[in-house]
This record gives C-alpha cells, sequence and structure tokens, in this order.
C-alpha cells in the first residue's frame, strides 16, 4: 500500500510524464488525423464466407512428463478437417520432413505440395526457424508453432485449388504476413496464391476473395488514443479507413514487416513477409464499438470495400465476440479440442504412453 505522501509523490510524477511527452501525442494525432477524412462507409454485399483456423497450440498439448505432445489441427468454419497430426518439440525435423512425401517424392499433404511449389526439399529450406536439434543442446518447443504456422498457409494454397461454387471470401486468423518462412519464399507463397485466385476467375469465373483479421495490432495499440482524439472512425455505421504504409512503419520495431510490395519502388528491400494491406475496420454502428485490424490480400486492397461488405454480415452476427466474424469464432470452436475431444485424446495419448514401457514398470508408477 502506498502512503498518502507515496501517492501524492506519485501523482506528481505520472503527470510531470504526460506533460513531457505531450510533443509525442501530438505526433501521432498528426499522423492519424487525415484518416478521418478518408473514412468510407461500409456498403453490404451477399457472398460466402469461410475461415481457417489452426489448434492454439497452448490448449491443445498433452503433457505426461518427460512426454510433451502437441497437436497439429486445421479446420474450417464448416467443420472440414485439413489436418490432424501428432508431433513433440523433439521430433526428429528430417523424419518429420520425410512425411509429407511419398517413397516417389511426391507430395502426400499440403505442406508437402507447398514445398514442393517452392522448391523446399526439408523443413529447414522452407523455413529458417526450424533446424535439426543439436546434440547435448535443450529443444526449444517454439519451432511447433512456426510449423503449425506453415501448414496454415499450405492449406490455405491447397484450398485454392479446388472448384468453387459462387464467390468465396477466405477469412484468416490473423494478417496476412509472415516471418517464418526461409529467403524469398513468402514472396513466391504469395505470387503463387494470387496465380490461383486469377485462375478461379479464369476458368470458372468465381471471384476469391482473402481476408485476414486480427485482434491486437501494434498499428491500433500506438494510434488508439490519437484516433479517439481525432474522432477517426467514431460513425454511427459500419465504417473502415487503409492505413498508409508510413504510418505502419513507425508502429513497427522491424518496418520491413510493414513494408508491401508497393514500397519497393523507393529504392528499398524487396517484401519478404507482407502479403496484405491493412485497414482499419468498424463493423458496428455505434461510434464507440470495437475497431478490428484487417490485412486485404494486397492484390486485392482495390476490392475492399467489396470485401468488407461480404464480412460485414457475419461480423454483426458475431458471438460471443461482438462485431467480429461469426466464421471466424465458428472455426476457432471447431478447431480446439475441448472436453470430450480433449478426454478421448488424453486417454489416447496415455494408452501410446503405455505401449513401450514395461508393464512392470508401470504397476510399480501405480498406473
Amino acid at each position: 500500500m502506498f502512503d498518502p505522501a507515496s501517492q501524492a509523490q506519485l501523482k506528481q510524477a505520472i503527470a510531470d510524464c504526460l506533460v513531457s511527452d505531450q510533443g509525442i501525442l501530438q505526433e501521432l494525432r498528426d499522423e492519424i488525423r487525415p484518416l478521418r477524412q478518408q473514412t468510407k462507409r461500409i456498403q453490404p454485399r451477399a457472398t460466402t464466407s469461410n475461415s481457417l483456423v489452426g489448434t492454439d497450440g497452448g490448449n491443445n498439448q498433452l503433457q505426461f512428463d518427460p512426454f510433451l505432445v502437441q497437436l497439429i489441427r486445421v479446420v474450417d468454419s464448416s467443420n472440414n478437417e485439413y489436418c490432424l497430426e501428432a508431433i513433440s518439440p523433439t521430433t526428429p525435423i528430417e523424419a518429420l520432413g520425410r512425411r509429407h512425401f511419398d517413397n516417389q517424392g511426391a507430395p502426400v499433404s499440403a505442406l508437402g505440395e507447398m514445398m514442393k511449389y517452392l522448391n523446399a526439399e526439408t523443413l529447414p529450406r522452407l523455413s529458417h526457424m526450424i533446424r535439426p536439434k543439436d546434440r547435448g543442446v535443450p529443444v526449444s518447443p517454439s519451432w511447433v508453432q512456426v510449423y503449425r504456422e506453415l501448414f496454415e498457409w499450405a492449406i490455405l494454397f491447397s484450398i485454392l485449388k479446388k472448384d468453387f461454387g459462387t464467390d468465396t471470401l477466405i477469412i484468416c486468423d490473423g494478417l496476412l504476413r509472415s516471418k517464418v518462412f526461409a529467403g524469398d519464399n513468402f514472396a513466391r507463397l504469395i505470387a503463387g496464391i494470387k496465380e490461383r485466385i486469377d485462375q478461379q476467375w479464369a476458368r470458372h469465373r468465381r471471384r476469391v476473395y482473402i481476408a485476414g483479421v486480427a485482434k491486437h495490432s501494434k498499428v491500433l495499440a500506438r494510434y488508439r488514443l490519437a484516433m479517439a482524439l481525432e474522432k477517426v472512425l467514431q460513425t454511427d455505421y459500419p465504417a473502415f479507413v487503409e492505413v498508409p504504409r508510413d504510418v505502419e512503419e513507425k508502429a513497427y520495431v522491424w518496418s520491413e514487416f510493414a513494408r508491401g510490395d508497393d514500397r519497393e519502388s523507393e529504392g528499398r528491400e524487396i517484401n519478404k513477409f507482407v502479403g496484405g494491406k491493412m485497414f482499419l475496420v468498424k463493423f458496428g454502428s455505434h461510434p464507440r464499438d470495437h475497431v478490428w485490424p484487417v490485412d486485404i490480400f494486397t492484390a486485392q486492397k482495390e476490392d475492399a470495400q467489396v470485401i468488407l461488405g461480404s464480412m460485414l454480415a457475419d461480423a454483426i452476427n458475431g458471438f460471443p465476440v461482438a462485431h467480429y466474424p461469426r466464421c471466424l469464432q465458428k472455426a476457432h470452436e471447431d478447431a480446439a479440442l475441448v472436453q470430450i475431444g480433449a478426454e478421448s485424446s488424453g486417454k489416447g495419448i496415455l494408452g501410446a504412453i503405455r505401449a513401450p514401457i514395461s508393464v512392470e514398470s508401470w504397476f510399480n508408477f501405480g498406473g
């Protein structure tokens, strides 16, 4: 507990900090003020929406020391399962990579297909964050999250080959940017995604749109107060505004995470990490409704009105999170292993653990 004297001292110290930082807030307000005049109303449209979501690693792991098994599962909002795999942080990387190809080297999974498209014969060539473990060095489990993200991109890439019965909006969980790919693999994957989208129109006259929605963003965190003071997106109708690249870059420690293809002409390093153009979007009709960061596939940024209009009806029906795409929430619910699913998986892993352990040892343990 602070005594009264300490409280007064702390209050004055905080006030001094705020006064000294007034210049910073004014800069942010100056940067964000033009967006108020660029805000556009979202016009509703009818398009089929589908979301693609992978399991959250923290909620889908089965631990029984010294064993730790993590489940890789990717489903869509129609509860179609595209991947179900069990790995552990100590799974041999080379053996894991071989799972995705047959004896003739042909891909047998979406990840294998993506690896072949990118000419990445092994997982380390696909991602610099997945490396064979060193003997005597503790294994970090963080590479499993990278593997999960790679699988989500691979399944998105694979889905774009199928025939679509109607114009479709695919909503991804998170922004359309990634730093887990090695070299220019991500840039080449984005080019491949665009090629398959173009083929859908050329062959079947179907429009397939891609967008990513995040619950958090450094851009939104940095400018939230300035936006409130400048009344950006404080409308009584659903609205959106495009975020300029220079505003994005100021929010990230590593500016290349905000640099899209439209910034390469300025003599900077080639875009390796960004596949989307960021928009700030409010799906609700109240001035204080939540604002979400939305990445629209860069090649489709001119179709922002169509894409966000297609997302509007789904977001209005969002539950339990209000004004957040319902199909994305539905995919999260289907991807999570809860109650009976997790219980069954837990029994299964215990059975698998018993198999290599001697009966005598198990009874001595008390199993």
